[in-house]
C-alpha cells in the first residue's frame, strides 16, 4: 500500500463526495461512529476516499489503520461488526458521523465504547471543580 498523502489516491468514492472532503495532511477525515438508536458516541476512526467508498457500499464500517497501513474492516476479526445506517459530513466537511448498529464492544479493549474508561468530567453542572459557576 503506498503511503498516504494530502492527494487523495484514486477510488471509487463519488468525485462529487470527494470534491466536498477536506482531509487531514496525511489523507485522512476523521470518523465517529455513533449507535443509531442512542446516540452513544462508540469510537473515532480514520477514512481514506477508498475506506469511504468501501462503507458506503458494503453497509460495513472500513477503517484506514494509521499504525498498520491498511484498511480494516470492523467486526472482521472480533465479530463486534458495525452495520452502517447513515454516514454524513459536518458543515465544515472535515469530519463524518457514521451512526451504525453495533454488535459488541465497539474497542479493542473490550469496553462497549472508547470512551468508558477514563471519563475526564462526568457532569458539569455538578460544581466539580472546573465546572462553571
Amino acid at each position: 500500500m503506498a503511503p498516504m498523502t494530502s492527494t487523495p489516491q484514486p477510488s471509487g468514492l463519488d468525485p462529487e463526495i470527494a470534491a466536498r472532503l477536506k482531509r487531514s495532511p496525511d489523507g485522512l477525515v476523521p470518523a465517529i461512529a455513533q449507535q443509531y438508536d442512542t446516540g452513544e458516541v462508540l469510537m473515532l476512526g480514520w477514512m481514506d476516499d477508498e475506506a469511504l467508498h468501501r462503507t458506503l457500499t458494503t453497509g460495513r464500517c472500513t477503517y484506514w489503520s494509521r499504525s498498520r497501513r491498511s484498511y480494516w474492516v470492523k467486526g472482521d476479526t472480533s465479530g463486534h461488526v458495525q452495520r452502517v445506517k447513515s454516514v454524513a459530513l459536518d458543515c465544515d466537511a472535515d469530519t463524518l458521523l457514521v451512526k451504525v448498529d453495533q454488535v459488541g464492544a465497539a474497542c479493542h479493549t473490550g469496553d462497549r465504547t472508547c470512551f468508558d474508561a477514563d471519563v475526564l468530567l462526568a457532569d458539569a453542572d455538578s460544581g466539580a471543580p472546573g465546572a462553571d459557576q
